[in-house]
């Protein structure tokens, strides 16, 4: 299983850029940035090469969505606003090397708007992924679940099904997050299954997987998630992407790494 540390979330002891170092001491030949723009593109590029590492995956800007906000790719009249994020995307991708972006759908607040949002967000996704087609570039998206982000526009793997469907581009896939989706069928003595019929089933239509702990978002071990046998489920799978450690670390990062004996469980 080809493994990446996300350094937005993990080594957080540190400032960002001397992440990559720790990700690289660690054993990480990968590592993926959620919102690299607080950083220049030179500095990360520099971070990348001295520690021989792969940015494997960032997100596109998304406004105030980590402020509370409605975010910009499901929201109708910033569509000039999200083409603009879509650019800087661009920029930062190509320089890095990324070879899969993230598109975050942003939240509803208003039940009503829910189709008109949802609508909006499908063709800007489609505008992003016609976009990055001539570079190789795959674009992800991902279903958040709402107890975190209440309001949020794609929350169910039907509903990124359905956006797939609807957009005839090959360079949509699902980003699936085993932490969101957990969380949404927590109620589920068989959450854990549930994530791997998931996985089993829709495996080539996965295009990055993340994963934490449930209920807490914590490292494998701190929640009731069965990870020696998610961790089979997706060796076994026709997936054949990146795997990241998107968690909240309980302890100082080096000390929470204990799951990845179970890859050989």
């Amino acid at each position: 299983m080809k493994l990446a540390a996300n350094v937005s979330m993990l080594f957080n002891e540190l400032p960002l850029l001397e992440r990559f170092g720790a990700a690289k001491s660690a054993g990480f030949d990968a590592v993926e940035i959620q919102f690299p723009y607080v950083e220049t593109v030179a500095d990360i590029k520099q971070q990348l090469t001295d520690n021989d590492l792969q940015c494997v995956l960032i997100n596109v800007p998304a406004g105030d969505l980590m402020e509370g906000g409605e975010g910009l790719a499901s929201v109708p009249g910033k569509e000039a606003e999200f083409a603009a994020a879509l650019v800087e995307c661009l920029s930062y991708a190509t320089s890095l090397g990324v070879k899969q972006v993230n598109v975050l759908s942003g939240r509803c607040f208003n039940p009503d708007n829910h189709a008109e949002y949802l609508a909006t967000f499908k063709r800007n996704l489609v505008t992003a992924a016609k976009m990055f087609e001539p570079l190789g570039v795959t674009v992800t998206f991902e279903a958040i679940n709402t107890f975190d982000m209440p309001g949020f526009v794609i929350h169910s793997v039907e509903q990124m099904l359905d956006v797939i469907a609807s957009s005839d581009c090959d360079n949509i896939k699902m980003q699936f997050d085993v932490y969101h989706m957990a969380r949404m069928v927590l109620q589920s003595e068989n959450s854990s299954t549930c994530i791997i019929n998931t996985i089993n089933r829709y495996a080539t239509q996965i295009g990055h997987i993340q994963f934490a702990d449930a209920p807490g978002r914590g490292e494998p071990g701190t929640g009731i998630l069965d990870f020696v046998s998610i961790f089979a489920a997706i060796e076994a799978s026709d997936y054949n992407g990146w795997v990241a450690a998107e968690y909240k670390p309980s302890k100082y990062t080096e000390n929470t790494l204990d799951w990845r004996h179970l890859l050989t469980a």
